[in-house]
């Protein structure tokens, strides 16, 4: 029997008889990709455990109690929602370089030390693997290395150890004998994966899967992927910059809000405490154009340094460059600016940056990033012992934002004096030691410009 090819676009996994140069399911362009059909003898049936049970109602089904287990690395858990969930399948995607496989080393090195852990590599020999483990002190007897890319291979490693927590390094190396398209295909990639999801759920054996990001930062491979694993995270980082910053996108057992921080060191990656001094630390003083935020990310508050810069546009368009903040926004506190508060900036050019690689999410950074642009502009510096939170309206007004008592906690840890907070906080928040000005307006806050 002639075997029979079909084109998988990586994006979704929809599948066309002939090559197409955009997906018709998810429109994204140039990712059919080629493979061969699987037979119908090689076909997997996948059966989750306890799925031939009859149905029953939710309130009567039996509650699993399941204990979380550390990782050894406070970073790590608090991303994770607390610890290591047993049975969970754990996908970590980053630039190549960042620290992925160094992050994993460290935590299963702790691991070990409560029962035997079996980390795979798929690119690396095991020669290669204890190299790395001895520079950054992974040394534990408990800590079993296998160099193996065959699937089948790996769960019978799995069945014969038993090991307390698994890591394959990377997914997109591994192969299965039940395909005969390539390593790294889309069949491969979610059978693969799809097998592993099911020896997690089986034996309650915690599983921690590396990917490969394409040009765009996005994981390799079909989008499937990330919606069978039960949490993805996300490396991200500058190569030549030291911090690392850990961050979950999809987390079915605690928030999406969490980060963690890791500093790069010669020994490996070291958890940074306080992140909002590592984001301050080189902040200049009494210079225009720089204003300190507090910002939330899950249960952690963060002081961060929103860097503004106005100059007058060589060009008929100006521009509008942000890193770390969404230009949207940006454009949106520009037009507030120039309508309430009669700054003349649409022949400026303007380039925000959130220091230290951290992002802006929430919009209680709207009156950091207006105070910083009009700071720039009117070159007038804001008192470096201010911090500055508050969400801004198209009617100029502003408003308030959600947990100001944390956020006021962290800026009197690390010594600010002064707060400029939306007016309808002063009368909810109980006397500080700072002192807390309120503004209800643009026009009330640019007053600490003059």
């Amino acid at each position: 029997m002639r075997q029979k090819t079909v084109y998988s676009c990586s994006q979704c996994g929809c599948q066309s008889p002939k090559w197409l140069g955009r997906c018709p399911d998810c429109g994204a362009w140039n990712t059919m990709a080629e493979e061969r059909q699987m037979p119908a003898k090689a076909t997997h049936g996948r059966t989750l455990p306890g799925a031939k049970n009859s149905p029953m109602p939710i309130s009567q089904v039996p509650p699993q109690n399941e204990v979380r287990r550390s990782c050894g690395i406070g970073e790590l858990n608090r991303v994770l929602g607390g610890g290591l969930v047993p049975g969970s399948l754990v996908l970590i995607g980053g630039d190549p370089g960042i620290g992925k496989s160094t992050l994993l080393l460290q935590a299963m090195q702790h691991l070990a030390g409560q029962g035997p852990v079996l980390y795979v590599s798929g690119e690396e020999s095991a020669a290669q693997t204890r190299l790395r483990g001895e520079r950054l002190g992974v040394d534990a007897p408990n800590l079993l290395v296998l160099a193996e890319n065959s699937l089948e291979e790996i769960v019978a490693q799995v069945e014969q150890q038993r090991p307390q927590a698994l890591v394959v390094d990377s997914i997109q190396t591994v192969w299965t004998q039940a395909l005969e398209s390539a390593p790294g295909s889309v069949s491969q990639v979610r059978e693969s994966a799809g097998r592993l999801m099911l020896l997690a759920k089986g034996s309650g054996l915690p599983v921690f899967l590396v990917g490969h990001v394409t040009k765009d930062g996005a994981i390799a491979g079909p989008r499937v992927l990330e919606h069978m694993v039960d949490t993805v995270l996300y490396f991200e980082g500058d190569r030549g910059h030291p911090y690392r910053i850990l961050r979950a996108v999809k987390n079915r057992f605690g928030s999406t809000n969490e980060i963690g921080v890791f500093e790069m060191k010669a020994g490996g990656l070291a958890e940074v405490a306080n992140p909002s001094e590592l984001f301050l630390a080189e902040r200049p003083l009494d210079a225009a154009g720089s204003v300190v935020t507090a910002t939330l990310e899950g249960s952690r508050t963060l002081l961060v340094e929103v860097q503004a810069l106005v100059t007058p546009s060589a060009y008929g368009t100006p521009r509008r460059t942000t890193i770390g903040a969404d230009s949207n926004r940006l454009a949106l506190l520009v037009a507030v600016l120039e309508k309430k508060a009669g700054l003349h900036l649409a022949g400026q050019d303007i380039f925000l940056n959130v220091a230290g690689g951290a992002r802006l999410s929430e919009p209680a950074a709207d009156l950091a990033i207006l105070l910083a642009v009009a700071s720039s502009h009117l070159d007038r510096p804001v008192d470096p012992q201010t911090v500055v939170f508050g969400e801004v309206g198209l009617a100029g007004e502003v408003r308030a934002v959600t947990q100001p008592e944390p956020r006021l906690a962290e800026a009197e840890k690390l010594g600010f004096q002064h707060c400029l907070l939306p007016a309808a906080h002063l009368k909810r928040l109980a006397p500080a030691s700072m002192r807390c000005q309120g503004a209800a307006t643009v026009q009330e806050a640019l007053q600490l410009l003059a």
